[in-house]
């Protein structure tokens, strides 16, 4: 299936190109400036196109991934040249205006999917990963989409484009909005963000995280987001006055009236134990991985760049707030918490697979007639570094003692020192090596 990602090179269209490139589909992507289409063609591996309507033409799957500004003009300008049968689809924050004009554009026979993937591009999988869908009309391609994107382990949400649009008020409008005033209120006070900190509770590093994220995103589609959703602008007037209000309730000392509004506000957001239940666990999570790291000082850890994805493995020599150090091939690598994750002992181990060399051994162990060979090579599987054991004969004659049996086990090591490691298993088995 040929897929055409039009605005493919940056952003989330670059993201949705690679994703849907690592699941086998042949993948176009188009985009204004060619220099970096040619970058991005050759680093997925990919092909690049400038001219939108000619990977359009050719397309089973047609995705706009452009600014939400001239997401009108670019489905007006593709949706004449799609072949019948074909899938348009758009990606944008607001979906009303999209929608209409992709009914209106499109020839017959061609269906259109509105989408509203809720995720940056900086996610590496589309697990737990909400994707809205606001289509016309139940066709073909809805459900082969939805089911794949199921499939991913993503949530689907099917509503109205008039439902998303009012929503995205506030889950869009109203919290990044809320965010930036927060930020750049910080900022005209000249506070010290990192001074801050040393006097923080978990809960404001946890809402500074959330605001550097915001902020951190491409300003002029948060400009968009709040200029083309026309619902949004009800909501900055509720907002601003609801502001004026508390303000005017702590100028004029009313204690009684901000403590009934603040209490019902947190009556109104409902199952309240639920949210400091999912707060609690967001304050969890990020102090979880430090207790791991710390316990594991003196010890070998893997570490992932959570950007670049590039895996760090040596053994944990330091840990402070802020960075981890490790040795590494003699060699000191010290790097922020804040960009790394500890890989599982699974993942250590499969990584270790792939970049170290591995060593087999073949070792004869005489045991009790009545053991289970199988049991003994499954208990050497569990050790650490072991990459494989299989049991390769199993022997009775003159040279074995009655009621005996030799087992001959072969293994295959990453460490050559877990050896030890198996041949003490075997005897605290009971075993004796031949």
């Amino acid at each position: 299936m040929r897929i055409a990602v039009i605005g493919g090179t940056r952003g989330l269209g670059n993201w949705i190109a690679e994703f849907l490139k690592n699941r086998g589909f042949d993948v176009v992507v188009t985009g204004r400036d060619k220099g970096t289409g040619e970058k991005v063609s050759k680093k997925l591996g990919i092909e690049y196109t400038h001219d939108n309507t000619k990977a359009a033409s050719k397309a089973h799957v047609v995705i706009i991934s452009v600014p939400i500004d001239v997401t009108s003009s670019v489905i007006k300008e593709v949706a004449p040249f799609m072949r019948e049968g074909s899938l348009l689809v758009d990606v944008t924050s607001v979906k009303e205006k999209p929608t209409e004009v992709m009914h209106t554009c499109v020839p017959p026979g061609v269906e259109v999917l509105p989408t509203h993937p809720m995720f940056s591009p900086r996610i590496r999988s589309l697990d737990g990963q909400l994707v809205v869908m606001t289509p016309f009309k139940e066709g073909n391609w809805h459900k082969k989409v939805y089911e794949f994107l199921k499939k991913e382990n993503a949530i689907v949400l099917v509503t109205t484009p008039q439902l998303h649009d009012q929503m995205m008020s506030i889950v869009q409008g109203l919290t990044h909005f809320a965010y930036i005033g927060i930020a750049t209120t910080i900022k005209k006070l000249q506070v010290d963000v990192k001074e801050s900190r040393k006097f923080a509770s978990p809960i404001y590093g946890l809402m500074l995280d959330i605001i550097a994220r915001i902020v951190a995103q491409n300003p002029y589609l948060c400009y968009s987001i709040q200029k083309e959703n026309r619902y949004i602008e009800k909501t900055h007037e509720t907002f601003l006055s609801t502001y004026r209000d508390l303000s005017d309730m702590i100028s004029n000392s009313e204690e009684e009236k901000f403590v009934r509004t603040m209490s019902s506000a947190a009556k109104h957001l409902d199952d309240l134990e639920a949210a400091l239940g999912r707060s609690d666990k967001a304050i969890s999570t990020l102090t979880e991985e430090i207790r791991i790291l710390k316990d594991a000082i003196g010890e070998e850890v893997g570490l992932r760049h959570i950007y670049s994805g590039k895996i760090h493995v040596g053994i944990l020599q330091d840990l402070s707030p802020d960075t981890v150090s490790l040795n590494s091939s003699n060699k000191k690598i010290e790097l922020k918490l804040s960009n790394v994750e500890v890989l599982s002992s699974d993942e250590l181990l499969g990584w270790k697979i792939k970049n170290c060399q591995q060593r087999t051994y073949d070792v004869s162990v005489v045991f009790p007639e009545n053991c289970v060979p199988e049991i003994i090579s499954d208990s050497i599987k569990i050790l650490t570094d072991v990459v494989e054991a299989e049991v390769l004969d199993v022997y009775k004659g003159r040279q074995i003692p009655s009621g005996k049996k030799s087992i001959t086990i072969r293994y295959t090591l990453i460490n050559p020192d877990c050896r030890y490691q198996v041949e003490n298993l075997l005897k605290g088995f009971g075993g004796i090596i031949r």
